[in-house]
């Protein structure tokens, strides 16, 4: 069974910064591209970005490029990612997702609040 679980998610400041982690398990975590997908207050799932299986070439949508950056750890089946100069906009809750889609069915997400 597949098992995505995130965390690292809190209140900060507009302008802060958080690390959020997703440790995957019920699959061979190095053969796929990983992404992550946000959902704000009120709308839809929204893909954030991705990775390859490899670590290499991750992309971003361009309301977050630049401020946050998707690593991953194969040796420990974790995914990453780091978030920096936060924006109100990007309150959400954050799911990690395997492969490239925004699909999150039992996917377990963390939310980010950003206020002053």
């Amino acid at each position: 069974e597949v098992q995505l679980v995130a965390s690292g998610g809190a209140s900060v400041q507009p302008g802060g910064s958080l690390r959020l982690s997703c440790v995957a398990s019920g699959f061979t975590f190095s053969l796929y591209a990983m992404s992550w997908v946000r959902q704000a207050p009120g709308k839809g799932l929204e893909w954030v970005g991705g990775i390859m299986q490899d670590g290499t070439s991750p992309y971003y949508i361009g309301a977050v490029k630049g401020r946050f950056t998707i690593s991953r750890d194969n040796a420990k089946n974790t995914l990453y990612l780091q978030l920096n100069n936060l924006k109100t906009e990007d309150t959400a809750m954050y799911y990690c997702a395997q492969g490239i889609t925004s699909a999150v069915q039992g996917s377990q997400g963390t939310q980010v609040t950003v206020s002053s």
